[in-house]
């Protein structure tokens, strides 16, 4: 029952993040006169934010509080910033003034002042909110399993593919029903839809509480971290130490009992890192930089994982552009299906949908089948799933350049009026969109689950809520792209790239193209890394 209860509540709580996330780009450019640049911008730092703000979360979980109570804190945080960005999206008193900026000659003032502190102040309690639930729940989920088991293990697994799949449902709620609501009856309702459900997830959450597994926290994970590391600095030499320890007087028999015992310990070290081993001297430099083999081991286990993390970055670089100019982009196309006029922002509605249906047949086909091939516990590694949503991201970007090529050709020869919809489908955007949801849903199953089994047992949480970080690294190097491509681009009679007054003014297949090629290029670097790996859980190795 108490996973039942994580997975509907992640559906609850993606279906209010995601309902205005993925139309926030048009109510910042709408209704708060930003430029679309500017928007894209402000857009991947909140959800850069919320997304990086789950290493707090998952700090905080491990350290001094259980996911359970960083649930419940987060989600009411959550909720009193959508009551915030509610009451705003109402009153048109605390919005500015209304404009029209294709037909006056004064142009439209993008928000400021204390409106736009309202604004930012609800947007970023938001953030915490959602940083909090992501740091928090798909570990509570997680140890929900007993990793001592096959079974456990196989059903944990199920755990992270399903999270993922309702990830999807709710987003598919949010980018058909809820933002419908948001462009046909006013973002008030879309805040006010996202405002209760948040509210509704606490008791749904409470329902479990009975049945749920809490571990305790065990102090925090980032001061035994650093602790080796400035250890491995301080201490001295390991053979000189090695040796002070052997040339004891051979009279004093309990020390020399220590000594041999430390000695044990100290040959239980790995080779990898070795730089690290000096932290596990006998002798540290200062007393409170003292530390334990199994200390040492663990902090190599975080080490390793992070070539990894770092990888999934330009990844979720290009699964920011979802967010910005895709949705951008189908704003200026046709968006009607025979009589239904669908909003740009719904777009997301075909990865979402893909999701939803390959996910079970992964969980159910494909890895029962690649285990009885292969004859191992896990089928297809953590890795080798990461490396096909890496893949899938470069392919996704190369479609996203010629679909723009074909829509700016159109907009070229057709003459291009703001007022009016181009006369190309918006169903050419849905390639990128599913080929970059297929990417999304190779690797973050694939990075939970992976960070959750190598991690340590006092490292959890915050090992997995590494998966949100790489999304929000990726949000912020889009936003660090954007500015370095117009910078780079443009000059005193040139405007850069991604400048203009609209889009059609934009080089935005060539931003695409040199997406494609850095992605290219971090999946070869990937490889390097992948391959040299060595997995220590007992399922990753079977």
């Amino acid at each position: 029952m108490c996973v039942c209860v994580c997975v509907v509540v992640e559906v609850m709580e993606n279906l209010a993040y995601l309902a205005n996330a993925s139309n926030l780009v048009l109510y910042l450019i709408q209704h708060m006169h930003f430029s679309p640049s500017k928007a894209a911008n402000h857009v991947t730092n909140f959800m850069g934010t919320a997304f990086l703000l789950a290493l707090l979360g998952g700090f905080l979980s491990d350290a001094f509080f259980t996911t359970y109570h960083i649930y419940l804190i987060t989600a009411l945080l959550e909720f009193l910033g959508l009551v915030i960005l509610t009451i705003q999206a109402h009153s048109p008193s605390l919005k500015p003034p209304e404009c029209n900026p294709i037909n006056v000659a004064v142009p439209c003032q993008d928000v400021h002042g204390a409106k736009a502190t309202m604004l930012f102040l609800g947007l970023y309690l938001v953030a915490l909110g959602v940083g909090g639930i992501k740091g928090s729940l798909p570990a509570h989920g997680a140890q929900q399993f007993d990793d001592n088991t096959v079974k456990g293990r196989k059903q944990r697994s199920t755990f992270f593919n399903y999270f993922v799949v309702c990830l999807a449902i709710g987003a598919l709620i949010a980018v058909t029903f809820v933002v419908w609501i948001e462009d046909n009856k006013g973002w008030e309702w879309g805040f006010g839809i996202s405002m209760l459900t948040v509210l509704l997830s606490i008791p749904v959450f409470l329902a479990g509480s009975g049945f749920y597994r809490n571990k305790i926290p065990s102090g925090s994970p980032l001061t035994t971290i650093f602790k080796v590391l400035i250890a491995s600095m301080l201490n001295v030499n390991p053979s000189n130490a090695i040796a002070s320890m052997t040339s004891l007087p051979p009279n004093n028999v309990e020390q020399q009992q220590t000594v041999s015992k430390d000695l044990e310990e100290l040959e239980t070290l790995s080779s990898s890192l070795r730089f690290l081993n000096r932290a596990a001297l006998n002798k540290p430099a200062y007393n409170f930089l003292r530390c334990s083999v199994k200390q040492v081991e663990e902090v190599k286990v975080v080490l390793r994982v992070l070539p990894t993390f770092g990888c999934t970055i330009m990844l979720n670089c290009c699964l920011a552009q979802l967010s910005t100019f895709s949705v951008q982009q189908a704003s200026t196309m046709n968006t009607k299906i025979g009589s239904l006029k669908v909003p740009a922002a719904s777009l997301p509605v075909f990865p979402v949908i893909f999701i939803i249906v390959i996910g079970p047949i992964y969980n159910h086909i494909i890895i029962p089948f690649a285990r009885k091939a292969r004859k191992s516990e896990m089928g297809v590694s953590h890795l080798q799933r990461i490396g096909v949503g890496l893949l899938f991201s470069i392919m996704a970007m190369a479609i996203a350049a010629l679909v723009e090529i074909k829509r700016k050709g159109i907009a070229t020869r057709t003459g291009f009026d703001p007022s009016e919809p181009l006369p190309i489908t918006f169903l050419w955007i849905a390639f990128q969109y599913l080929f970059l949801g297929s990417a999304d849903l190779f690797t973050l199953a694939g990075l939970m689950e992976f960070f959750f089994t190598e991690a340590p047992a006092s490292m959890k949480s915050l090992a997995t809520s590494l998966s949100f970080a790489s999304l929000a690294m990726g949000y912020y190097l889009s936003t660090v792209m954007v500015s370095i491509v117009n910078s780079a681009t443009g000059s005193s009679g040139h405007p850069g790239w991604l400048s203009g007054g609209n889009l059609n003014q934009y080089h935005l297949e060539r931003f695409y193209w040199l997406m494609c090629v850095l992605s290219g290029l971090n999946f070869l670097h990937y490889l390097f890394w992948a391959h040299r790996y060595k997995y220590q859980s007992i399922g990753a190795r079977c």
